[in-house]
């Protein structure tokens, strides 16, 4: 009587001479169209909220303009005007939070950063060189607070040219659900939204056509900012902002992927940090 681990040899053999078998009677009948396998947890399944490939409105498909195609000829242009219009590169997005500060200044100038701030940004700004990325660019809010932070990061990482924006500093973007916190005149969302929106526009989307390689972008900013960011990245509800936690000087990495999709590496991350150091108010 053949053993357990015979008829398992005889069973995969039986498995792959049947899979085999259907391939060549598919190829010999013309039968090559590839086979669609769907997921076990998606099959049958309509997702409540679909991806908008098109959430940059750089998707290459918006970006020519339609036209009436009536022979191969029209078709090949197209397909020419199409390809010059597609990402090649992935943009990578590195946001910190600044330094812990004291809150207990009245006006920006006198919100500094605290000893252990300073600290806190010198170990992230250790972090970024530790990790050895070709960085692009460094854009810092205009904020003491968050321009002290980026100084100091900046002297781990040498000849990354450096950018101000006010479109970055701190803010409420967007009512939060569900509402906590401090209460806030509608007049603060209605004066910060559209600010912090401009800035989400202004750095996430995909790479331009003429970029070759992968870039990577450091925004110093603010909590609000980033946790922002994060839910219009992933294509999450922007009233989620509130329910992420941000720890001081914090890492933060989004990359977005020539197709339009987005990853998150890490959120929040501050494994770098000795524990007494972690601070997020």
């Amino acid at each position: 009587m053949p053993s357990v681990s015979q008829l398992q040899k005889w069973a995969l053999g039986l498995g792959a001479v049947s899979g085999a078998l259907l391939y060549y009677y598919n190829a010999q009948h013309g039968n090559t169209s590839p086979l669609h396998v769907h997921n076990s947890w998606t099959t049958n399944h309509t997702p409540s909220v679909k991806w908008d490939h098109n959430w940059d409105r750089r998707d290459p498909k918006s970006l020519v303009m339609p036209m009436k195609i009536n022979n191969e000829n029209d078709e090949n242009k197209y397909n020419e005007k199409f390809e010059t219009k597609k990402a090649k590169a992935v943009r990578h997005i590195l946001m910190i939070r600044h330094g812990q500060y004291h809150t207990e200044g009245k006006t920006d100038a006198e919100r500094v950063l605290t000893e252990l701030g300073r600290k806190q940004a010198e170990t992230t700004g250790k972090r970024l060189a530790e990790l050895n990325l070709p960085y692009s660019l460094i854009v810092r809010s205009t904020m003491t607070r968050a321009l002290e932070t980026s100084k100091i990061i900046e002297k781990n990482l040498i000849n990354v040219p450096v950018e101000d924006d006010s479109l970055l500093i701190e803010g409420a973007p967007i009512p939060p659900e569900p509402p906590i916190g401090q209460w806030k005149s509608e007049k603060h969302f209605f004066q910060d939204g559209p600010r912090i929106e401009a800035a989400f526009r202004k750095y996430f989307h995909r790479a331009d056509p003429s970029q070759a390689h992968d870039s990577y972008t450091v925004l110093v900013c603010h909590a609000n900012v980033i946790r922002y960011f994060v839910c219009r990245a992933l294509q999450f509800p922007p009233e989620a902002w509130l329910r992420i936690g941000l720890k001081h000087a914090s890492i933060t990495w989004l990359c977005v992927l020539p197709s339009g999709r987005v990853t998150l590496y890490c959120l929040g991350d501050t494994g770098h940090m000795l524990p007494q150091n972690i601070t997020s108010s």
